[in-house]
């Protein structure tokens, strides 16, 4: 509360409060909330509860009276007497009486080492009869949001690079109707032939390992279901017989034990259906009656009498399409190892055409230099255009290396390859650090799922905004300066052990802010400790201590004078 009688104005620069000249307007009270004034959300909000005592205001008096906050005009609000005219605030001049006044103006850097004074005029009639004398009634103004740090973070979309990846070869054996022998003309096919060499290839090829072989033999949908169940495991006890004799010639002995697995898998429609899909020379109204007859007829004997039926459509089947059902399965299971780190920082520059997509971005992930980052994401942008992860690779490094326009281009970019999260939050940080707040809240918004980057860059945009509870959810559990700051910032004074445990655990900036926390809860030793080790990092902190609110508890303490002068 703020008071002063005309007997004590020597005192006004203290105590702070409304006095004239005449008596017309005399001996007023006021509580100014909160005091010293606090800037959030880029604006300062003044409230103040004027108390009229009685007999304060003439009953023919009006006064305009206008709140000051540096060189910024509250607005002004006009009170009167009881038996003044106009539109003015009626005060009762005997009993007195109490308003309160509240306004918001926007920040200006001059708020923050000033003070909230009070000015205006008195009337009596349409008659200026006086002017209010400036007097202080509140300090201003407490900016501790500002701390924030504006470090919005990009993401770089990640690779899909599998050092170990399992893979597979094939080849087959068919074999004549009804019969499970293995011809040799089959030995000598090309997919025979390949079989070999793979594992001849995989014996002297430290990065091949062969995990197991299979063998699965098939039969073709025509004659008794028992019978071909049968054939079919003969077919494929056949099949493993003939790998064997192949990894033999191959030379490859684990190939020769005991990773082998044989199943007949019987009568093979799915085999069927897909072959018949692939033939491109049948009738298309006889392929779409076998079709029909393979989807709505389970029972495997009425529906090869519905397909023998058919007639000469059945002895296309019997001719075409059967043969390439009479088979078994030769499938190796291998490990194949990838190309090392150092085979890879290698090739990016000596054996670019041996790099894949995901070789690219893995590789830049090798490197701590971002022009080698960024010489990788380039090279991969231009061989993979159509990958939006190339592009916006490319702008995370020109953002980090604080080339926002470029950055913003290729973001750009990579969004317009393809709408994606990623993108979009690293548009939404460009958007931030050009202080383009609702842009870059409306970007992040759209991010979902993108990472943990999109809920701690909205927890800056919180903390500017003024929206600490927020901020504190979006901050995440992760310690950093920011998060202390919106602890603090949503009352919670006890910030150090997530200061301690965040990279600004030996920082200035670290210190600082606990020093304000100190100060919000009345402890001198740590104030002055916190800002010792604070100057001792960034000694241009010493003079914004000097004149921050924060600390204007203590600005006539010895201790305090002592260390920021």
């Amino acid at each position: 509360m703020k008071k002063q009688s005309i007997k004590v104005f020597a005192l006004v620069a203290v105590t702070g409060f409304l006095v004239t000249s005449c008596d017309l307007l005399k001996d007023l009270d006021y509580t100014v909330t909160p005091d010293p004034l606090e800037m959030h959300g880029d604006s300062v909000c003044v409230k103040v509860d004027i108390v009229f005592p009685e007999k304060g205001i003439n009953k023919k008096a009006s006064a305009d009276i206008t709140p000051m906050l540096g060189t910024t005009a509250l607005k002004t609000i006009r009170v009167q007497g009881e038996k003044a005219t106009g539109n003015g605030e009626v005060i009762q001049y005997k009993a007195g009486g109490k308003l309160t006044y509240e306004d918001c103006v926007p920040y200006t850097p001059d708020m923050e080492a000033t003070d909230l004074m009070v000015t205006g005029k008195v009337f009596k009639g349409e008659k200026e009869k006086d002017e209010i004398e400036p007097i202080k009634i509140a300090d201003a103004t407490i900016i501790t949001p500002y701390l924030v740090n504006k470090d919005f973070k990009v993401i770089i979309a990640k690779d899909e690079f599998r050092r170990v990846t399992q893979e597979s070869f094939m080849a087959q054996i068919n074999y004549d109707k009804g019969k499970s022998n293995v011809k040799s003309s089959e030995m000598k096919e090309d997919d025979i032939k390949a079989y070999q060499a793979f594992l001849e290839g995989a014996q002297s090829n430290p990065k091949i390992e062969v995990k197991g072989i299979s063998s699965t033999g098939y039969a073709s949908p025509e004659g008794e279901e028992d019978k071909n169940n049968s054939l079919s495991t003969d077919r494929a006890a056949s099949g493993k017989e003939a790998s064997t004799k192949i990894a033999k010639a191959a030379k490859h002995e684990g190939a020769q034990g005991e990773m082998y697995s044989q199943k007949g898998s019987g009568e093979d429609y799915v085999g069927f259906k897909r072959e018949l899909e692939a033939d491109s020379t049948m009738n298309e109204d006889d392929k779409n009656l076998v079709l029909r007859v393979l989807e709505t007829i389970q029972n495997p004997v009425e529906r090869e009498k519905a397909m023998r039926d058919m007639g000469k459509t059945f002895n296309y089947l019997d001719k075409k399409i059967f043969p390439k059902l009479r088979r078994a399965e030769l499938l190796i299971s291998y490990d194949e190892t990838g190309f090392s780190d150092e085979e890879m920082m290698d090739y990016s520059v000596n054996k670019k055409d041996t790099m894949m997509l995901e070789h690219w971005l893995f590789a830049a992930t090798l490197y701590t230099d971002l022009n080698e980052k960024l010489r990788i994401y380039k090279e991969a942008e231009q061989r993979f255009p159509d990958d939006y992860r190339t592009s916006n690779n490319v702008g995370a490094i020109l953002y980090q290396m604080n080339k926002v326009s470029e950055a913003k281009a290729q973001f750009e970019k990579a969004n317009g390859i393809q709408d994606n999260p990623i993108s979009k939050n690293n548009l939404g940080a460009v958007a931030g650090v050009s202080g383009d707040r609702d842009k870059s809240m409306e970007l992040l918004n759209q991010a979902g799922g993108a990472g943990s980057e999109v809920n701690y860059n909205k927890g800056i945009l919180n903390i500017q905004n003024g929206d600490y509870s927020d901020a504190v959810s979006n901050l995440g559990s992760d310690a950093s300066f920011n998060k202390a700051l919106a602890e603090l910032l949503n009352g919670n004074n006890s910030i150090a052990g997530t200061i301690d445990g965040s990279a600004d655990a030996d920082s200035g900036q670290g210190y600082y802010l606990k020093a304000v926390a100190a100060a919000r809860q009345d402890n001198l030793q740590e104030i002055v400790g916190n800002l010792k080790s604070a100057f001792a990092k960034d000694g241009a902190l010493k003079a914004k201590a000097a004149k921050d609110r924060e600390f204007i508890k203590y600005m006539e303490n010895a201790s305090f004078t002592a260390i920021v002068k």
